[in-house]
């Protein structure tokens, strides 16, 4: 079966694997920027990211030679800024040290930002390194293909390696354009899971491997659903403008790190908390903001009021949040820029 199994779904990708800017791409720099993209940001939006990415720093000594603000403006709207923020590290301390990423999985885990996947994916698409590369696809993909509702970590990723070794016993030399390349193994996988074995609705009467598949019969059970927890939040958000621009601050911590921001406040006060800190009377209410983090649900209460002010949000780097909150405030009025 091994030998069917991946000689089938080879075959398969490359006769129906998307055209994706990065597929194909000989530089390892930009393999790797593409997997960092990917780790939180769903293909079609990380395409324009990607592009425009390399628009500003074409190579890794071009970003490691940024400073941090360009970098996260170019990352603007992204999201999980700390990707962006890593792989600025990563590009100083390789260009400083050796010029070079480093070809295998153990040596890129070193890096920061660097997890056991992105290191896999990189070491196996830009090195040929035949090490399995387990995302959120390749999970679901191999619970349904053993039937497993619940499986662990470790039961993924043995079952991965496995793949990963019956590929090199069949397939020979890993390392000839012959389609059994470890790169495009995992790549494949992930194909698969991207677009047939979806979570919801997939595919099964469409896929390559249904004949290998425990699960197709009913594979709306494997895996099991995880219910995601998310914590409510109400937050002030005080929007300081004046004839020259607005009032903006540098964020600190691990979320929003480095980016520029609007004043903000959680929990009861929050208001009054603000309007003391900018020795503020008073401030008008514009409206309300919804805005969802992974494992936070943000209410925000927007508020302005006059400040000499001078700065121009379009120069500097903000979140999504940030920006959500001026949109509303333009919506109100004469544009504060």
């Amino acid at each position: 079966m091994p030998s069917d199994l991946h000689s089938t779904l080879l075959t398969w990708y490359q006769l129906h694997k998307r055209k994706l800017p990065w597929r194909g791409e000989p530089d390892p720099y930009k393999i790797l920027l593409s997997e960092v993209l990917l780790q939180q940001t769903r293909v079609e939006q990380a395409i324009p990211y990607y592009q425009r990415f390399l628009q500003q720093f074409p190579t890794l000594k071009d970003l490691a030679r940024a400073d941090q603000e360009a970098v996260l403006k170019a990352w603007q709207g992204c999201g999980y800024y700390a990707r962006a923020r890593n792989l600025h590290k990563l590009a100083q301390r390789v260009v400083a040290q050796s010029k070079h990423l480093p070809k295998s999985s153990g040596e890129l885990r070193a890096l920061p930002g660097i997890g056991p996947y992105t290191a896999a994916a990189v070491a196996s698409i830009a090195f040929g390194e035949p090490v399995a590369a387990v995302d959120g696809n390749v999970r679901r993909v191999l619970a349904r293909f053993y039937a497993w509702e619940n499986p662990t970590p470790k039961q993924v990723q043995d079952a991965a390696d496995t793949l990963m070794a019956e590929l090199v016993y069949w397939g020979g030399d890993v390392n000839t354009p012959d389609g059994s390349l470890p790169g495009d193994w995992n790549q494949a996988l992930m194909e698969l899971g991207a677009t047939i074995c979806t979570p919801q609705n997939p595919s099964c009467g469409s896929c390559p491997v249904a004949p290998f598949c425990q699960g197709k019969s009913h594979p709306e059970r494997y895996p099991a659903a995880k219910v995601r927890k998310q914590k409510s939040l109400e937050v002030v958000a005080l929007v300081l403008q004046g004839p020259d621009g607005i009032h903006l601050e540098l964020r600190q911590g691990r979320v929003l790190g480095g980016l520029w921001g609007l004043p903000m406040e959680e929990g009861q006060g929050a208001l009054e908390r603000l309007l003391a800190r900018f020795g503020l009377d008073s401030a008008e209410a514009v409206g309300t903001v919804r805005h969802d983090f992974t494992h936070r649900k943000l209410y925000i209460r927007v508020y302005k009021a006059h400040w000499e002010a001078s700065e121009n949000p379009e120069h500097r780097p903000l979140s999504r949040l940030d920006r959500k909150i001026l949109e509303l405030v333009k919506a109100h009025q004469t544009p504060l820029w």
